[in-house]
């Protein structure tokens, strides 16, 4: 590895679970300043009905700021259907994440459909927004909190089909953190040998403290791109127990330490973080802490 992309998914996954409501303006501030870190690709929140998920109401709004402000940045928004879809669309946006659970429990906890009915409407998407850059975003690839370990087998029978549709960008995500080193380096390998020609993006949650060192281990065996959120803020509000995502500041930190480049700077990311976290409440396991300025 000489260089990763980071996708910064605070303002989605970081903020969805958070029980106080974020001003919309103090959500712009954010965002602008994680922007303004050298962060380059966003995914700024998701188009869900405001009903399941409140702290998401205001995504359009937020899209058509920010999408003028930084015309040259990958601004991307979860989606659970065509209706979001179009939402998504109506709002400026061309990089949306369309979210399956790989596990029939979790898909019809989170989304309220089957496999069959997703699959049946990302077919109706791809038909009907053919220029969108989309995203398969499978929630519980490494594990559900209702049906345990995801088979490798199944993981990739979804990437078979959404590949027969034309996609041609995959996120596996590790929801509610019981990915285990071994089965992030197994599985990012088969999904690169079998699917060489696709985008594959890496989702850690840190659950078991294993985030770091699995995002690591997604990058260094195929992953395109990884998914952090500032502070390590994160959470499924239909996945039990599920804890945040890999801290952004963290990783940040161990790859530019390592050599690795990110395009990020890693002290303005900290001060962000420590700012965020004195003023919005949350789950929060990113350390803030830079520790070439620090003394042991």
């Amino acid at each position: 590895m000489q260089k990763i992309q980071i996708m910064e998914v605070c303002p989605r996954d970081g903020w969805q679970n958070i029980e106080q409501s974020i001003p919309f303006e103090q959500k712009l501030k954010y965002i602008r300043g994680m922007l303004k870190t050298g962060i380059h690709a966003i995914q700024i929140g998701s188009f869900v009905h405001p009903k399941a998920v409140p702290q998401m109401a205001d995504t359009g709004r937020i899209a058509q700021s920010i999408l003028m402000e930084y015309p040259d940045r990958t601004i991307d928004v979860l989606v659970p259907n065509l209706k979001g879809v179009q939402l998504a669309v109506d709002a400026g946006i061309r990089n949306v994440s369309y979210v399956v659970s790989v596990s029939e429990s979790h898909n019809r906890a989170n989304i309220g459909r089957t496999h069959a009915q997703s699959f049946q409407e990302l077919e109706t998407i791809m038909d009907t927004y053919p220029d969108l850059s989309l995203t398969l975003a499978l929630s519980t690839a490494f594990g559900c909190p209702f049906e345990g370990v995801t088979p490798l087998d199944r993981v990739l029978h979804f990437i078979e089909k959404s590949v027969q549709l034309g996609v041609k960008r995959v996120e596996l995500g590790d929801t509610i953190g019981i990915g285990t080193p071994a089965q992030i380096r197994t599985t990012f390998q088969a999904v690169k040998q079998r699917f060489p020609g696709i985008t594959c993006i890496a989702h850690m949650h840190d659950t078991r403290n294993n985030g770091i060192i699995n995002s690591w281990l997604a990058a260094e065996n195929g992953a395109d791109i990884v998914h952090t959120a500032l502070g390590g803020l994160g959470g499924c509000p239909f996945a039990p127990g599920a804890s945040g995502n890999t801290s952004t500041e963290d990783f940040v930190y161990l790859l530019e330490n390592s050599g690795i480049q990110t395009g990020i700077d890693v002290e303005a990311v900290i001060q962000l973080a420590k700012k965020m976290r004195g003023e919005i409440s949350g789950n929060y396991s990113g350390h803030q802490i830079n520790i070439n300025k620090g003394a042991c």
